[in-house]
């Protein structure tokens, strides 16, 4: 086996790090000793989350930033906290993600599904991205799904403007993920700082607690199917600590393999109006990252 790439005394953020896959990749981080943030909405699961890793790790340095990531300010509030409070950024986990059984809308006007799945990884790492290339060589770990596969991308109804299914907007904004990985990946080419998409799999946690009732039961009758959260962190702590992936991006990885995504995700010219759509949407201008 090769050594793994050391993530010892790197500054790794994780989003999403209360419960689930996020909190166990935090885990298997804090286990390699970094220095390990934790990105919660909750600040009491947050607290509990960040006080049972720092006991099961004997890793002191796991800290703790809270922020609801439906919120464009909430968003913001957390990025200049991490750039405050930090000086190098090595690694960034958007993992924070939920199927969302009805439309509703963030305080921005945004669809929630869209807002948190894909809006909040594009807004969060375009903020910290000065800081990944200061920091390189850096990783950027998206978590996608193979969900995507189930999308339909209809410009005039991303957010469910003219019907929603809970489903499909979970499907859209798992291929948005793909879509903003791959244009990424090739505005940051050269850079040091790599970007990979992950599918965790089926995982036995809190996914599907927002959804319809519906929902919720079907997932939890295919629960014995499905993977524990040691398994489904699995490719996501590979993508973050192989050495081999050091000049990968803009892959998208399962079952810690290189594999490939639906053809639709790999059209450039979608990835690139969604990336311009996603910039108005977040009041972000021009990109930080280099063209």
């Amino acid at each position: 086996m090769p050594a793994e790439w050391s993530t010892e005394g790197k500054v790794c953020v994780v989003t999403g790090a209360s419960s689930g896959i996020g909190r166990q990749v935090a885990l298997e981080l804090a286990r390699r000793r970094a220095r390990v943030v934790l990105v919660c909405r909750s600040p009491e699961r947050g607290e509990k989350a960040r006080d049972e890793i720092v006991h099961e790790s004997l890793n002191p340095h796991v800290d703790l930033v809270v922020a609801d990531l439906f919120e464009q300010r909430e968003v913001r509030r957390a990025a200049a906290e991490i750039d405050d409070r930090y000086g190098s950024l090595h690694v960034l986990i958007n993992n924070a993600g939920l199927l969302i059984g009805r439309r509703r809308l963030t305080s921005d006007g945004i669809e929630s599904t869209f807002a948190l799945n894909h809006l909040a990884y594009f807004l969060f790492t375009n903020l910290l991205v000065g800081k990944l290339r200061a920091s390189a060589p850096a990783r950027i770990i998206n978590t996608s799904s193979s969900a995507h596969g189930l999308a339909k991308w209809e410009w005039d109804n991303l957010q469910g403007e003219r019907r929603y299914s809970q489903w499909r907007a979970y499907g859209n904004s798992k291929l948005a993920n793909l879509y903003f990985t791959y244009e990424l990946a090739r505005r940051l080419a050269g850079t040091g700082v790599t970007v990979n998409a992950v599918h965790p799999g089926l995982v036995r946690s809190n996914f599907g607690k927002s959804a319809s009732p519906a929902m919720r039961a079907a997932i939890a009758a295919a629960r014995p199917l499905a993977k524990n959260v040691v398994e489904g962190a699995a490719t996501t702590v590979w993508a973050t600590t192989d050495p081999g992936l050091s000049n990968s991006t803009g892959k998208f990885l399962s079952r810690c393999a290189l594999t490939r995504s639906s053809d639709e995700s790999y059209d450039g010219p979608t990835a690139r109006r969604l990336w311009e759509l996603s910039e108005r949407l977040t009041g972000l201008g021009a990109s930080p990252a280099p063209v």
